[in-house]
């Protein structure tokens, strides 16, 4: 079977994409009402550079504005009299302003000069007007302070504002914002695998290092989600990024004021969900805060069995010691209990007739599953981080994180095993995870002669072990059409008993015990006040113990291997901070165990990123558009000559567009959308798979969209609307030269209806509309309609 590429075939979201930026494009006229007086003008730190997403107010008039991404402002409709301006922003102090407005001075320029405080404080807030989700600084993208602008890399952010506009109530949910994520494969215990770039990339980082998280995430702590597109091995390791990039996940920190909000989301299969966000400090000088984030969740499959629920609680403290030192302490807990989701492989017999998930025919609302067949996990993330302000160009962090996942019970995975008939495998498992990242950097911004440099150098510390203990019983094989009454004997009572038999025998070994050691620099020199080049380098030292066997005391697969990864790249601002091209070479590298026929032991994989592209950055749009090209060598692939070795010569290319755009053409219309096209294949390997793309590199084609419009005045400002949705193109869960097995193109476009109002906030998400059927790389059906509602009050 041959994929359809035709980008115009279903694709509806490039179509409304289309139409919405032509409207950015066409010029508005705005009209305005007269006014006693205005006051406007710009927020900048104390280098000169601008403030975005500032709030500047007059508290007596309840007046305020939002600074733009260049940190203008204006204040509009003023009555005449004296004033105190002031500006607001969590991590910066500044000084109120006293203003005269009166017939003589109707128009008042009034900048502000923002100082930076020990403490950088996460929480943004958000009004109606501006390009609300084109907030993109982070200083964990490059583990140093960059803005968009200067940095040759591109990355996408979504915005905890953002998810709080879609209602979102899962984590997956969250990546319907991130061009070319495609659709979440959920594997074993509700970890999830995204697509960055052609490669399958999972959820390993949290705020800028190693978490493992084998349970479910779930959104209710997220400040927001980094998407840091391309090898990223410099200075993240092989270990935590794929080929394809990273997501880094940015917990909610405490800020210097009292603040919270209660949230309570009800939706279609009985959702439940209640979520809590309190901030306070602890003492009058604020040097104190604390914040705690909690969510209680539940909900029931779509289909006739499966449920999920769980508990989470995120507490989280901050502690200045003094003008130079901040403690920051975090963490998460959770418990929760659910069934496992599905894993279909189809069947791939030379009589096999059906040759994608629809020709299969398999009822779209059957779960093969009974939820007294669950797992149960817990999952826990710790993390601590040391500030230290060694001089005014020189800050130390040093970051201890600690995680542990685990689950206890039951999986289940279905195998085809004809054209009408599959067999359900139950996994008991006890399989907990224990991960340790410690990270030491060193950050320096200073000059040398005209030239600012900015640098981070750092070591780091990862380790992960995992054991297993788990066995495996097969059931008898169903009719998938027509199951009958053996449909209902798979129960956990019927299936206990099996694992007693003397033939299953339970695997008791240590599945993952390494290390790695790394040392990493990067620095970003200013050539001139257009023009940067970034250059970095990492050494990485990895250990692997091999599987241990305590029942044979044996150790199977231990090797240690040496990795460097260098990136380079470059930037011109060809308009200030408001246009820029850029070009990066950037590594990624995996770490391969064994020796081919003759001895020679393999080495990394090896992933080399070329790419080149512009941004813009304007006060009503901001925009990424980028082409890469990525070479992958060191692939181990089938020695034709010596059965049963590998020789280490394979290839893959993944190349391809991406464009990202954030425009906000009105006052009140705010619109995220992307497009991506990937052409991945393997270039030299087995003859089964030579010149074919990977099955994980997820659909050529994706769309994604979401548009708001929201009230910015009168009685009811607040009030708003939301439409979007994703596409992708037709892509394959089995593609070979024997058998091929696609996954049909989907497009799903959801709306939705709030009310945003100071003390609390409502709204209705309806997902899916158009009741599209579709699938996950696993095979697995995800959720047809549904509408889900919210009430959050805000104290």
């Amino acid at each position: 079977m041959k994929i359809n590429t035709n980008p115009l075939v279903n694709n509806v979201l490039a179509k409304i994409a289309g139409l919405l930026i032509l409207l950015f494009l066409c010029p508005a006229t705005a009209f305005s009402q007269s006014s006693s007086g205005t006051i406007s003008g710009k927020v900048l730190v104390k280098d000169g550079n601008s403030v975005q997403g500032a709030k500047v107010k007059i508290a007596e008039l309840n007046k305020t504005a939002i600074t733009d991404t260049d940190g203008s402002y204006e204040l509009k409709n003023i009555p005449f009299g004296t004033y105190v301006v002031e500006v607001t922003m969590n991590g910066y102090d500044s000084s109120p302003a006293s203003v005269v407005i009166d017939q003589n001075n109707t128009a008042v320029q009034l900048d502000f000069e923002l100082i930076y405080t020990s403490q950088k404080l996460e929480e943004v807030i958000i009004s109606s007007g501006g390009n609300r989700f084109a907030r993109k600084e982070s200083e964990e993208v490059s583990k140093m302070k960059l803005k968009n602008m200067e940095n040759p890399q591109v990355y996408t952010i979504v915005s905890k504002e953002l998810m709080k506009e879609q209602v979102v109530t899962d984590y997956n949910s969250a990546f319907k914002n991130v061009p070319g994520a495609g659709i979440a494969e959920v594997r074993n215990q509700g970890r999830t695998t995204n697509i960055s770039r052609g490669f399958a990339t999972p959820q390993l980082v949290r705020n800028g290092v190693g978490s493992f998280t084998y349970n479910s995430i779930d959104p209710a702590n997220l400040e927001r989600i980094e998407v840091i597109k391309g090898p990223s091995a410099t200075l993240f390791g092989s270990t935590i990024s794929s080929f394809g990039g990273l997501f880094n996940r940015v917990t909610k920190k405490p800020f210097d004021f009292f603040k919270g909000e209660v949230s309570y989301s009800a939706a279609d299969w009985d959702l439940n969900r209640f979520t809590a966000d309190i901030n306070t400090p602890l003492n009058d000088d604020k040097t104190a805060l604390f914040r705690i984030n909690t969510a209680l969740h539940s909900e029931r499959s779509f289909q006739d069995a499966g449920f999920n629920k769980s508990f989470f609680i995120a507490p989280s403290f901050s502690y200045a010691v003094n003008e130079r030192l901040t403690l920051l302490i975090d963490a998460e807990f959770s418990t929760s209990k659910g069934t496992s989701p599905t894993r279909l492989a189809p069947y791939t017999g030379k009589d096999a007739t059906a040759r994608s998930i629809t020709e299969m025919g398999i009822p779209y609302k059957l779960s093969f599953a009974n939820n007294t067949v669950n797992y149960t996990g817990q999952q826990y993330n710790i993390f601590a981080q040391l500030k230290y302000k060694i001089s005014d160009e020189w800050t130390s962090q040093t970051i201890v994180s600690r995680t542990r996942s685990s689950a206890e019970g039951y999986t289940v995975s279905l195998t085809a095993l004809s054209n009408t008939t599959l067999r359900q495998a139950v996994t008991k498992q006890d399989n907990p995870y224990y991960g340790t990242d410690i990270q030491q950097n060193f950050n320096g911004d200073f000059k040398i002669g005209k030239l600012r440099n900015r640098v981070v150098a750092g070591f780091d510390f990862y380790s992960l072990r995992a054991t297993r203990n788990d066995a495996t019983v097969n059931m008898k094989a169903l009719n998938y059409k027509k199951p009958g009454d053996d449909y209902n004997n798979f129960t956990a009572v019927k299936i206990d008993p099996l694992f007693l038999a003397t033939t299953v025998k339970f695997s008791n070994y240590v599945s993952n015990n390494e290390r790695t050691y790394s040392a990493y620099v990067s620095d970003v020199l200013n050539i001139t006040d257009k023009l940067i080049v970034m250059g970095g380098v990492r050494a990485d030292r990895y250990i692997n113990k091999g599987v241990y066997y305590p029942s044979r005391d044996s150790l199977v697969g231990t090797y240690n291997q040496t990795a460097f990864s260098p990136r380079v790249g470059a930037v011109y601002q060809i308009v200030k901070e408001k246009v820029s091209v850029f070009a990066n070479y950037m590594n990624g590298f995996n770490n391969v165990g064994g020796s081919d026929f003759n001895g020679n032991t393999f080495k990394p994989n090896q992933a080399n990123q070329l790419e080149g592209g512009v941004k813009f950055d304007f006060n009503k749009i901001s925009a990424t558009l980028s082409y890469y090209d990525i070479q992958v060598t060191n692939i181990t692939r089938d020695d034709p000559d010596n059965p049963n070795f590998l020789l280490q010569d394979g290839t893959q290319l993944s190349k391809g567009f991406e464009a990202e755009l954030i425009a906000n053409p009105i006052r009140g219309l705010n619109i995220v959308a992307g497009y991506t096209y990937n052409d991945s294949r393997y270039t030299k390997a087995n003859a089964t798979i030579n010149g074919l793309r990977p099955t994980t590199a997820g659909s050529p084609r994706t769309a994604n969209l979401w548009a708001s419009y929201r009230l910015a005045e009168g009685s009811f400002s607040g009030l708003g609307v939301g439409f979007g949705g994703i596409y992708g193109s037709e892509y394959y869960q089995t593609n070979t030269t024997n058998f091929q097995f696609s996954i049909p193109s989907y497009t799903v476009l959801d709306a939705s209806v709030f009310y945003d109002r100071p003390k609390y906030r409502l709204g209705l998400k309806v997902d899916n509309l158009t009741n599209e059927k579709y699938w996950s790389y696993r095979l697995a059906a995800q959720n047809p309609t549904r509408v889900t509602g919210n009430i959050t009050f805000k104290f």
